[in-house]
């Protein structure tokens, strides 16, 4: 008996020890506070880096499983002529697709003009027939689909009025709105070359009962540019409806603090202006710009709230964004090569939905094709899974690896290569002293 008891005692002790021991390894990891190696779900309670705390700001910690992440990828379509890429034929700033009548449609900025543009700063020897930018003297196009990848180009949708109504120099950049069983077609309206006194252009609208037309213009502004000293005094450019909360919100950019005295220091900004009806009245909203970056950025219903993809200039660039109230953006994702001009398909974009699904595929383009002096502008797809209803794992790779002639093509330029002469020269220069 005194033996079964000392044994069992001493088990009891050692169990004791081995608990105090554990307790002291636990507490030990704790007082150490070390990241773990298995990622959380959610932020640990315990002190972290600013880095890592903004790590679970985003929809996820890991950014392969972020919803508002994704690669991009491109296609080249098929059904579109460029005359040999010699700069006379143009196609630019496609609208989002939707799909009507078993097809899809999508309405662009075409320009086809005896002689490829001659530049902004040469808008002074720009004529009837000679155009200064890229998206002067040009109409809007439209064309249908079967598959989203082969098209065929159905013609003239919106033409230049005649003078003096908006766009009688230029109708550019549209974008299509479906309401209530009708069709709007939002475009830029110029009414001189651009270049001449800036880029000043402001919306302006037409309507059609079939996506066929014919469209009838409004012929007059719809969403004026602001007052003078306002950051859109000059323009309203790439005009984007989406039914959100029962109004039409019309997502537009303006770039400021430049023409004609700072060209070199201009920045970018997008704002909104709601309507109840197509044709406005459309007021602007109070906390307008509501982005700060973006020179072509575009918007898509996402969840309760509206997404954005922010491809160039600014801070922001290269992101994916987010609001829940379509207005207070913040930053979900950054992102590698971005769709320029990126024109969605999204189906919840008129539905006044209250749970959207995102997008998977949508127009773009480029606006480099061809060779100088020649260039002109194409379009293209770009496929991508921003979708809550797909999983392609492809496309959440975070990792893009383009070859060395891509970036040797954004070689230095002679002036800078003497600056660096010139540098490299002054620093053997400081070092004999």
């Amino acid at each position: 008996m005194f033996v079964k008891n000392n044994a069992r005692g001493l088990v009891i002790s050692l169990l004791g020890l081995l608990s105090i021991g554990t307790f002291c390894v636990q507490a030990a990891e704790q007082a150490r506070q070390v990241f773990p190696h298995k990622m959380p779900a959610s932020k640990p309670d315990m002190p972290l880096s600013a880095a890592m705390q903004r790590m679970f700001d985003y929809p996820a910690p890991r950014v392969q499983d972020n919803e508002l992440f994704s690669q991009f990828k491109y296609t080249r379509l098929k059904g579109f002529d460029y005359n040999g890429g010699d700069g006379t034929i143009s196609r630019r700033d496609p609208s989002r697709p939707i799909f009507e009548n078993g097809q899809y449609y999508i309405w662009y900025t075409k320009r086809h003009t005896k002689v490829p543009p001659i530049g902004w700063s040469n808008a002074h020897k720009a004529t009837d027939t000679i155009p200064s930018t890229d998206w002067d003297l040009a109409e809007i196009w439209y064309a249908t689909s079967k598959d989203g990848f082969t098209w065929q180009e159905q013609g003239v949708a919106v033409p230049r009025p005649p003078k003096p109504y908006p766009g009688h120099r230029s109708v550019a950049t549209p974008d299509i709105l479906k309401w209530k069983g009708k069709y709007y077609l939002y475009y830029q309206g110029f009414v001189e070359p651009s270049g001449l006194n800036g880029d000043f252009c402001p919306v302006t609208v037409s309507y059609a009962d079939s996506p066929n037309g014919p469209w009838t213009p409004v012929n007059k502004i719809v969403v004026h540019s602001g007052q003078k000293g306002d950051w859109d005094q000059d323009q309203t450019h790439d005009p984007q409806p989406i039914v959100y909360n029962g109004k039409i919100y019309l997502y537009y950019k303006a770039t400021y603090n430049k023409w004609p005295d700072h060209r070199t220091k201009y920045a970018v900004a997008n704002g909104i202006a709601m309507a109840d009806d197509p044709l406005g009245p459309f007021t602007k909203h109070p906390l307008n710009p509501i982005s700060n970056s973006g020179h072509e950025a575009t918007y898509f219903p996402y969840k309760e709230g509206i997404a954005s993809i922010v491809n160039k200039d600014g801070n922001e660039r290269s992101t994916i964004q987010y609001a829940p109230d379509g207005v207070n953006f913040t930053i979900q994702s950054v992102i590698s090569l971005p769709p320029t001009a990126a024109a969605p398909f999204s189906p919840d974009a008129f539905t006044n939905a209250p749970y959207a699904k995102g997008i998977t595929w949508g127009m773009s383009h480029f606006i480099n094709a061809g060779t100088p002096p020649n260039r002109h502008s194409m379009l293209a797809r770009f496929d991508c899974d921003l979708s809550l209803d797909v999983h392609d794992p492809v496309m959440k790779n975070s990792g893009v690896y383009l070859k060395p002639d891509v970036y040797f093509s954004q070689g230095l330029n002679s002036k800078q290569r003497k600056a660096i002469q010139q540098r490299n020269q002054a620093f053997a220069e400081s070092q004999k002293q």
